[in-house]
C-alpha cells in the first residue's frame, strides 16, 4: 500500500468544515463522486465502528480510531462489506485490512487547509489520484456555502 495526500485551500473556518465532512447529509453529497447513494452509518465518535455504504449493500467496515474535533478523524478500515455482509478475510479485503484514512484540518490564510492522507492498494491508486480532487472540490463548495449540483 501507498500513502496518497490531497490537500484544499477552504475560505470556510475549521469548525464549518468539519460539520461539512461529518454531517449525514452534506456527507451524502461529497462522497456521491465516489458512488451515488453514498453513505455512512455511525455516530462519529472516537472507537465506533463504522458501515461506509453505497446504497447498494457494498462498501466498508471500519472504526474510528481518533477524533480531534475539529482537528483530525482518523479511520482505520477494516474490511469489505458485500451484499450487506461484512466478509472475513480473503484476498481482497486484506488489501484494505488495517489501511487507514486521515482528515486533517488546519486554520490557514483565514481559512482552513483541509488534507487528506490514505492507504491505497496499488491497484486503486489512479482512481483514488482522480476522483479524490473532485471529492475535495465538492466539501469546498458545500463549506463556501456553494452546491455540488
Amino acid at each position: 500500500m501507498e500513502k496518497l495526500q490531497f490537500s484544499i485551500d477552504i475560505a470556510a473556518p475549521r469548525q464549518k468544515v468539519w460539520d461539512v465532512l461529518w454531517d449525514d447529509a452534506t456527507y451524502r453529497k461529497w462522497t456521491s463522486v465516489f458512488t451515488e447513494g453514498s453513505h455512512a452509518e455511525t455516530d462519529w465518535q472516537e472507537g465506533s465502528k463504522v458501515l461506509f455504504l453505497d446504497g447498494k449493500g457494498a462498501g466498508m467496515y471500519s472504526r474510528i480510531d481518533r477524533r480531534v474535533e475539529p482537528e483530525l478523524m482518523s479511520i482505520r478500515h477494516l474490511g469489505e462489506i458485500r451484499d450487506g455482509v461484512e466478509q472475513s478475510k480473503d484476498d481482497q479485503a486484506e488489501d484494505w485490512e488495517d489501511a487507514t484514512e486521515n482528515y486533517l484540518l488546519r486554520e490557514h490564510n483565514g481559512g482552513t487547509q483541509l488534507q487528506v492522507e490514505l492507504d491505497g492498494a496499488d491497484e486503486y491508486k489512479d482512481y483514488f489520484n482522480d476522483i479524490f480532487p473532485k471529492a475535495l472540490a465538492a466539501i469546498k463548495a458545500l463549506a463556501e456555502g456553494g452546491d455540488t449540483a
